[in-house]
């Protein structure tokens, strides 16, 4: 008997970024995803791969090498993908809804932010009321940039625009590539706005409103199978073993998720 088709389900949660995750679970990221990735494309011949999306962004590079290595995948085992985004999939969180054939959203999901944004502080100020004096030594006048501690200067400013401009453009090409003639023609998409649920499908960012099983369903037969793959924590990490977390990292994480309500 034939028996009912099988789609590789992949969840893709979370932050994107080389190292672990605050709390110790494992980051969105090439390394972490490549076996994932690989075995959900190859295992039982699948008849599609649906990737469920809940990420605010993260390393434009990350993004970028795990969209590289799903189309791969896709395009050598000619196995259509489909995107299924849950709150947010924003930023680096896009780029990787745009690596399937099709995206589908809520009618609530934040979607979007085909933008690149460098962040930080400065307390150049607050070290000067208290007495405390600068001392940086560099060999290359260009080694220290954007020194939180001294004021900021018009050419540092320059030179991270140099380096923001050309990682937008990749975004830019890569969502223009993957989305070609949906997208809205009279509505400037890449400024780094998002839009909610519809609102997203009117500007040809998404293909419609619905949800994975139904949605599958639809596609492949009440009978399709869903067959789930994700990134597994070890024993220590499931049962809260880290003693001591990176306050940074907690709230650098907590700030992206934040920036969408989450």
């Amino acid at each position: 008997m034939k028996s009912p088709p099988r789609v590789a389900v992949i969840r893709l949660q979370g932050v994107i970024s080389t190292g672990s995750r605050p709390g110790g679970g494992a980051a969105l990221n090439d390394v972490s995803l490549a076996p994932i990735v690989e075995k959900a494309f190859r295992k039982g011949k699948p008849a599609a791969v649906a990737l469920v999306i809940n990420s605010p962004g993260g390393s434009p590079v990350q993004s970028s090498l795990i969209a590289a290595r799903i189309r791969r995948l896709a395009d050598d085992k000619r196995v259509p993908v489909h995107a299924f985004v849950e709150d947010v999939a924003a930023s680096g969180g896009y780029w990787l809804a745009c690596a399937a054939d099709d995206i589908w959203v809520d009618d609530s999901s934040v979607i979007g932010s085909i933008g690149v944004i460098s962040a930080g502080f400065g307390f150049s100020e607050l070290i000067s009321r208290h007495g405390i004096e600068r001392r940086v030594h560099t060999a290359g006048k260009s080694k220290s940039l954007l020194d939180p501690f001294q004021p900021e200067k018009p050419e540092d400013v320059a030179r991270l625009r140099a380096i923001l401009e050309p990682i937008h453009e990749a975004f830019k090409t890569h969502v223009s590539a993957r989305r070609g003639t949906r997208l809205a023609r009279d509505r400037d998409l890449f400024t780094g706005d998002v839009w909610v649920g519809n609102s997203a499908v009117e500007v040809g960012i998404a293909d419609g409103v619905a949800q994975m099983v139904p949605k599958l369903k639809a596609l492949y037969g009440d009978k399709v199978r869903l067959m789930p793959y994700g990134v597994k924590r070890s024993f220590f990490q499931r049962f809260g073993a880290r003693l001591i977390d990176d306050a940074i990292d907690v709230a650098e994480e907590r700030a992206l998720w934040a920036r969408y309500g989450l």
